[in-house]
């Protein structure tokens, strides 16, 4: 018998790590969610608590993950100083246009 099921597997829900660009100051911020859009909308908002009257964002990188468990991980991770030094050296030709 012939397997036809298919090697993707079909996930109703993602999970997002974003990073954010402040326009006022050049800073980063880090965050997960299950709803890039509607975050990234509370952030526009001033609905975010630590990222209130910081804005406006510019959503600058985000990865998809298939777990939260990850996702959060991978949050923590990019907050060190070796995540930090990734999210530069990956974004440098970006992060040097912007300031």
């Amino acid at each position: 018998m012939a397997d036809n099921s298919s090697p993707v597997r079909d996930y109703a829900i993602m999970y997002y790590t974003y990073v954010l660009q402040s326009r006022k100051s050049n800073r980063l911020y880090t965050g997960y969610t299950s709803d890039l859009r509607k975050r990234f909308r509370q952030h526009s908002e001033n609905l975010s608590g630590y990222t209130r009257g910081r804005g406006p964002y510019d959503r600058i990188y985000y990865e998809a993950c298939q777990d939260e468990g990850d996702a959060k991980a991978r949050e923590l991770y990019l907050k060190t100083g070796k995540g930090k030094r990734y999210i530069k050296s990956r974004l440098k030709r970006f992060l040097s246009r912007t300031g």
